[in-house]
């Protein structure tokens, strides 16, 4: 049986060639197709040939219909709007989609829920391992430790995110929210400024930084009286979040319509 063959969305990016670069390295899967915005210089050209190399036979297009029809799974880590489109193909074609993309509108993920329906789709706003095995931590202990905890979000990013607070925070969030058994938007508390009064009973807050270089930093503060327990994560090099979505894509394979998660990936469900 051939390999499954594997589409890089926004493979000009740094996360797309990172990504292409893992998947053409990898005997699991082959590299069929790579897709860049409409207009992009690369389209409709080789990969090889545009990284300045040798031609290597994998198609660069603008037109992601070109390739889609020849994946079994689509590496996605691009724009809103860019992922929504995709997943329309993703569903006709029945090839697994694998979502990295952030800043998804309830709008949005109500669109993704529909493809679903057809298709194979594993989203999640952080595709390291690690990362999802502190979210698994962080449900347990909020839901261990009580309400006499209070709950703070720390993240910091490089200075070109244009979202905040990250997919990995909300989905952080998500999960102390879990454990506590409410829902984070009736207790999220996403920035203070000026004289706000008292920290809110049960409040779930977050917090940004974006500066220089900085991969991925995630805290997840528990304060009491008397002490503090703190949960952290921190990303030094990207392909630990390429090696995820490749694991993804891999795990996707044979899996029936519906929408995954890392969680799902790594059995811990």
């Amino acid at each position: 049986m051939a390999a499954p063959g594997i589409v890089v969305m926004g493979g000009a990016g740094r996360m797309g060639r990172m990504l292409c670069d893992l998947v053409a390295a990898s005997d699991a899967v082959r590299l069929v197709g790579v897709t860049v915005a409409p207009g992009h210089p690369w389209a409709h050209r080789d990969l090889g040939e545009v990284r300045g190399g040798t031609p290597d036979g994998v198609p660069v297009t603008d037109d992601p219909i070109e390739v889609v029809a020849q994946a079994q799974a689509v590496i996605d880590f691009t724009t809103p709007a860019a992922t929504i489109a995709m997943s329309e193909l993703t569903a006709q074609a029945r090839a697994v989609h694998v979502i990295g993309t952030t800043g998804l509108t309830p709008e949005d993920l109500g669109a993704l829920d529909r493809a679903a329906r057809h298709a194979t789709i594993i989203r999640a706003g952080n595709m390291s391992l690690g990362v999802n095995l502190l979210v698994q931590l962080v449900r347990e202990v909020a839901g261990a430790l009580g309400p006499d905890y209070d709950i703070e979000i720390v993240e910091a990013h490089h200075r070109h995110k244009v979202d905040a607070p990250s997919g990995t925070a909300l989905m952080l969030g998500e999960a102390a929210a879990e454990g506590r058994g409410v829902t984070l938007d009736s207790v999220a508390d996403r920035g203070r400024d000026g004289i706000t009064g008292a920290r809110r009973e049960g409040a779930i807050g977050f917090h940004a930084i974006r500066g220089g270089d900085i991969v991925g930093e995630h805290d997840v503060l528990f304060a009491a009286e008397g002490e503090q327990v703190t949960l952290r994560h921190r990303a030094t090099d990207r392909s630990v979040f390429a090696r995820g979505a490749l694991r993804a894509a891999l795990w996707g394979q044979g899996k029936g319509p519906g929408s995954y998660d890392m969680l799902d990936v790594l059995g811990l469900r």
